[in-house]
């Protein structure tokens, strides 16, 4: 299905967030990772339009900014939360001592936080920091999909070699490799958001 993405606003507090009422109690996607992942970028390709702006300054996002999907009848159908990243060495500690105040609660306590899209980098090897999320997610019992980004960097030895690293270092059985440049993948993601959505709007 293809659908056009609405900016919603910029949530710095749990006030802010938007009301799921207001936009139709549709299921929330939260995407995550670490500053310079590409999660602007993975964003617009999934949008098909620059939803997301891609800063060429890593950490520059401090809020969650909403995005409303909506059909070719501009019915609600889903919403992204693009979530600001972390691990930069510039800004980490800044960033660290936001997320209690307003991240956590809304990974922790959004009902309608349908899927958590975890970004690392395919070029990159496991960082401890993404291990703790995933493990923080698991805690708090949230449905999650690893996605390995900037696989076009690299040729397919190499994509293999990375990715069972990563798997390994991470604890998780699957991940998906995606490219924003090529669209490999994309589509892929996609399946997956959608069935979640899917299962989300039956329950």
């Amino acid at each position: 299905m293809r659908y056009t993405t609405q900016f919603l606003l910029s949530a710095m507090s749990a006030e802010q967030f938007p009301a799921p009422d207001s936009i139709g109690a549709v299921p929330e996607i939260a995407f995550l990772g670490r500053s310079n992942v590409g999660k602007s970028s993975l964003l617009n390709a999934l949008a098909g339009e620059k939803a997301a702006k891609v800063s060429s300054t890593p950490g520059r996002t401090r809020a969650i900014n909403f995005f409303l999907l909506v059909d070719d009848r501009q019915r609600p159908r889903l919403a992204f939360a693009d979530l600001p990243g972390y691990g930069y060495a510039k800004i980490s500690k800044s960033i660290s001592a936001e997320w209690p105040k307003f991240i956590e609660p809304y990974l922790q306590d959004r009902e309608t936080l349908s899927l958590c899209v975890c970004l690392v980098d395919s070029n990159v090897p496991p960082q401890e920091r993404d291990r703790q999320l995933i493990d923080w997610l698991r805690a708090v019992n949230r449905d999650f999909v690893i996605v390995a980004t900037k696989t076009d960097r690299l040729s397919g030895n190499e994509r293999t070699r990375n990715l069972a690293a990563l798997r390994k270092g991470l604890g998780v059985a699957e991940i998906l490799p995606v490219s924003s440049k090529t669209g490999a993948g994309i589509r892929e993601l996609w399946t997956r958001i959608e069935e979640v959505g899917t299962k989300k709007q039956q329950t």
